[in-house]
């Protein structure tokens, strides 16, 4: 993927490695608590407007159609996160290696910590001690963060804070019809423009990417979650401010031959799916931002504009796979 939209620092490469498969919670088990119900139907999954990168695969357009299910109203934040971790004791995987990756304008470290420019996109940075507590660096802290999305976070670590959660990630198709909030075919949760009536309604870059961000909607880098007007079906922030992992694997050619009911992903695969793009989209270079855009990263990855929504199955419906 361009690189802009997450820096990748992972432990290893997973090319031959498949990690356990996306963790479904059994019916008794499932914590349903803050959550929207998102009704069943079917809709037009993918990019109508022709907008996309083409190695993304955003087409073809096809119909899928979803059983009922629910979603988080917004991202995890850094306050449910360190519940989660003050329950566990878990240790994040960019924790293990110790250095993660923090856009160029926001570190707040040491000399001695920052470590390298990541190859071809100089704007990451690879810092020693960045991680879920300390996302600019090891002099930044997200004590005054509690609201806001919590990043460093690799599709590992979601999968484990849903198996504690009671919850799971969601599937790609329910991601993408979870954000149109009842909007068929248009390129953003409200309609089709940016700017609806001159104000932002998310959080991405201003300005000229990557040297300067005129802040005209007031964030350099996250913003609380709940920040903008929730969509159609009263979620947060769906576009913009945190990539958000997804269950499946990643493949540019699956909408091709994907299943039209309850669409689950390639069998196997070496990315996991990311959707939603962050505040480092800008339509110069990355436009992410809008409801048919997807990209994908190793599960392994952490970076400082990277996090996760968590979903549920309906406590009447049984899943068999």
């Amino acid at each position: 993927m361009s690189a802009c939209c997450a820096g990748s620092v992972a432990q290893g490469d997973l090319l031959t490695i498949a990690p356990a498969a996306p963790y479904r919670p059994p019916a008794d088990e499932r914590d349903i608590r803050g959550q929207q119900v998102i009704g069943g139907g079917t809709f037009a999954m993918g990019d109508h407007f022709g907008d996309g990168d083409p190695a993304d695969g955003e087409g073809p357009v096809h119909e899928v159609t979803l059983a009922p299910y629910l979603v988080d109203e917004t991202a995890v934040t850094n306050a449910a996160f360190a519940r989660f971790v003050r329950a566990t004791g878990h240790v994040t995987e960019a924790e293990q290696l110790g250095v993660s990756a923090v856009f160029h304008l926001a570190v707040d470290a040491a000399r001695g910590d920052v470590l390298h420019r990541l190859d071809a996109t100089p704007w990451w940075v690879a810092v020693k001690g960045a991680d879920w507590r300390h996302p600019a660096g090891p002099r930044s802290s997200i004590g005054e963060l509690p609201h806001h999305p919590v990043v460093h976070v690799t599709w590992n670590d979601a999968q484990a804070y849903c198996r504690w959660a009671g919850k799971r990630l969601l599937t790609e198709a329910e991601w993408e019809y979870a954000a149109r909030g009842g909007l068929s075919g248009r390129r953003f949760p409200w309609g089709d423009e940016l700017n609806d009536g001159g104000a932002w309604r998310l959080n991405v870059w201003q300005g000229d990417f990557p040297h300067h961000n005129s802040l005209d909607d007031g964030h350099l880098t996250t913003a609380p979650v709940k920040s903008y007007r929730p969509n159609g079906y009263g979620l947060f922030q769906t576009v913009g401010n945190v990539w958000e992992w997804c269950a499946d694997w990643f493949d540019p050619a699956f909408y091709a031959t994907s299943p039209a009911d309850d669409p689950r992903g390639p069998a196997h695969g070496h990315a996991r799916v990311m959707r939603g793009g962050s505040y480092l989209c800008h339509d110069s270079y990355c436009n992410r931002y809008r409801v048919a855009a997807r990209t994908g990263n190793t599960p392994d990855s952490a970076s400082a504009n990277v996090g996760f929504r968590c979903g549920n199955s309906l406590p009447e419906r049984t899943d068999h796979r």
